[in-house]
């Protein structure tokens, strides 16, 4: 709140649509996707005449990950085309320097997720092959966090082999990482394995993601 009000008073659009944007990311992620919604929405409205690209898109892949968690499909596919759109539209001119992760391999990692959200699994596997691969050594978080994903794509599908190696990979990743964003993606990950609880390997998972979560 206090960054929304520093920009207000400098008079700068773009920072405060950008701040109102984050602000959207984390009410996704605490559960309240329609404010999030509200909130990157009049972000984009307030910001499309005055922001660079690279913001607006920002604001769009904020605006698709909250239709994903409401369970919009049509809506949050319209978002991610249109933050692709103005990615494509970048221009090295007005380009904030802030937002130089905001990149095509950023929108695919993001839209693996927005579909896992809709329980489209083989579009969210499409979307996580299209993003590459990801250092661990520079992005461990990040990349944990994708592996956890992909995951929970793969048991919407039903592969649980690929799940099981998913999942470990997100562990041994995540082992050092002290971040409660990285240890919810995690929980949820394990529940996911819910249904093959009993089984030895997913027992043994369920163990090792047990004993991150708890901080050993």
């Amino acid at each position: 709140m206090q960054s929304l009000r520093l920009a207000r008073a400098a008079g700068d659009v773009e920072a405060g649509a950008y701040t109102l944007a984050t602000m959207s990311l984390q009410a996704m992620l605490r559960g309240y996707p329609q404010e999030a919604i509200d909130m990157a929405q009049g972000a984009f409205d307030r910001a499309r005449r005055h922001a660079a690209p690279r913001t607006l898109a920002f604001i769009k892949l904020a605006e698709a990950r909250a239709h994903g968690r409401a369970g919009d499909s049509p809506a949050a596919g319209r978002a991610l085309a249109e933050c692709e759109h103005l990615l494509d539209a970048v221009r090295p001119d007005r380009d904030p320097v802030h937002l130089a992760y905001m990149t095509h391999q950023r929108l695919s990692t993001d839209a693996a997720e927005i579909h896992t959200d809709l329980r489209q699994p083989s579009a969210a596997l499409r979307w996580s092959v299209q993003a590459g691969p990801m250092s661990a050594s520079d992005f461990a978080r990040a990349t944990g966090i994708r592996h956890t994903v992909e995951a929970v794509a793969h048991l919407q599908i039903g592969d649980l082999s690929s799940a099981l190696t998913a999942g470990t990979r997100a562990v041994a990743i995540l082992s050092p990482v002290r971040s409660a964003r990285a240890r919810g993606y995690l929980r949820e990950a394990t529940t996911a394995f819910g249904p093959w609880r009993g089984q030895s390997d997913v027992e043994d998972f369920v163990h090792h993601a047990g004993r991150v979560l708890a901080g050993r």
